[in-house]
């Protein structure tokens, strides 16, 4: 394949490199901190790559335009022997609404964790009702016999103290000091909370205090009857998982399939800074509110497991520019790395070639990243349709109408898990039942842009 590299503008006097790539858009020299592909026994070590991709290679000269811009990131790390030891805590709601199957299953669930963790882990086990209980303490996974004991001996009790809960369950992560592990609190609950601290602002800001600490938390809901908006909040502002639990009998497989996610993360704590041009402005990020500082605008990204891919798209604002080729933005990317141990950086620009012609702004633009934007759009749809339903504005028809056409667009971007808890979601309608947590949940799984 033929590589043409040249010296490109930034628009502000900056020489940068860029790579033209016979058919494709046009994007940044991926960079790396370090040797550019690290090797143990001839396998690579390297955990991801990342391409920042503009919506157009092609921006019109002299105009003010809208212009989106991905920044894709994907999994390669091939040392499928090697993963990062655990430090995990369970904490399991206990309240009233849990006696008899549900907390069965939540014991047998337990169970399954604890047979699939190794000596190198660490795991923790909190339950909350009125009173917090440090069930185990956190310690390494060497007598399962034990710690199985432990789990049996939890009972049922009365209200729900979720923030207590999940402030101590945090606690007992954190108490493990060891570098290259990951940390997370499994939270399941089946209700509302009923005593101690209640309110969601409370809450979420615990839950972000607790990620800036490098701790994540997965939200577990189980049954009809918990906040889904609380839940996913939990989820959302930790960077976790967020499962939506219909039965007893689901809670030990759903518990499983997390475990076996975290044994697959090769990057942990991933963070996108993405610097603009001075004549560059944000719109929007879709999905996350950002934070931004002056031209820095920086994202918090989900754990990414092996295999996977994430995608952050942005919405930008350029203003008048000649024509030439500009860099608009440089993106960083900031992640803990499974293999090396090591905080790894990965550099990428995203160059733009302004041009008088209009008929190629037709021709520039990109497949990839209209891909993107149709799910950040379908995400949206979601929403709109969700709130609808919520004040009654929106008849079921028109929802059931709504919810088929986001369908189709999320079969025909790939998303086929999403669509099928759409689906789900319509059977449910149609049936007089349940479908805001299914609903709140797909919203969320898009708003991440996390595939495999």
């Amino acid at each position: 394949m033929e590589d043409r590299t040249q010296q490109v503008g930034d628009g502000g006097g900056n020489e940068v490199t860029r790579q033209m790539l016979p058919g494709s858009a046009t994007v940044g020299v991926t960079q790396m901190s370090g040797d550019p592909m690290r090797t143990v026994q001839g396998v690579a070590t390297r955990a991801l790559e990342m391409e920042c991709i503009p919506g157009n290679r092609y921006g019109l000269a002299g105009e003010r335009s809208n212009l989106h811009l991905l920044m894709l990131i994907k999994s390669v790390n091939l040392a499928l022997g090697r993963r990062m030891p655990l430090n995990v805590c369970l904490v399991i709601d206990r309240s009233g609404s849990m006696e008899g199957e549900p907390l069965d299953y939540v014991k047998r669930a337990c169970g399954y964790v604890v047979d699939l963790m190794e000596p190198t882990d660490v795991l923790s086990i909190v339950t909350f009702e009125e009173q917090v209980d440090v069930v185990m303490p956190a310690r390494r996974v060497v007598n399962k016999t034990l710690i199985k004991e432990h789990i049996q001996r939890i009972q049922p009790g009365n209200t729900t103290n979720l923030y207590d809960g999940l402030v101590t369950g945090c606690a007992q992560v954190a108490s493990v000091h060891a570098e290259g592990m990951v940390n997370r609190v499994l939270l399941l609950t089946d209700g509302e909370p009923t005593s101690g601290i209640r309110d969601f602002a409370s809450i979420v800001n615990q839950v972000a205090e607790q990620k800036s600490r490098g701790i994540t938390i997965t939200a577990l809901g189980f049954g009809s009857e918990y906040n889904e908006e609380l839940v996913a909040g939990i989820a959302r502002r930790s960077g976790g998982n967020y499962y939506y639990i219909q039965r007893p009998d689901l809670i030990p497989e759903v518990f499983r399939r997390e475990l076996e996610t975290l044994m697959t993360i090769t990057a942990k704590n991933p963070r996108i800074t993405l610097q603009l041009a001075k004549w560059i402005q944000l719109r929007q990020v879709y999905g996350t509110m950002p934070a931004i500082q002056g031209r820095n605008i920086e994202v918090g990204l989900p754990d990414i497991e092996r295999g996977s891919i994430i995608s952050t798209l942005v919405e930008l604002e350029v203003d008048r520019h000649p024509a030439a080729a500009f860099r608009i933005a440089r993106a960083q990317l900031t992640y803990d790395d499974a293999v090396s141990n090591r905080t790894e950086r990965i550099e990428a620009d995203a160059i733009l070639d302004f041009t008088s012609d209009r008929s190629r702004i037709a021709d520039g633009e990109n497949a990839v990243v209209q891909r993107e934007l149709e799910v950040a759009l379908a995400s949206r749809n979601l929403e709109k349709t969700l709130m609808g339903m919520r004040t009654q504005q929106i008849a079921s028809p028109t929802v059931l109408s709504e919810m088929q056409r986001t369908r189709t667009v999320l079969l025909n971007q790939g998303k086929t898990q999403e669509a099928a808890d759409l689906q789900a979601a319509m059977d449910s309608i149609r049936q007089g039942g349940e479908i805001e947590k299914t609903l709140i949940g797909t919203i969320y799984n898009l708003d991440r842009g996390k595939s495999s």
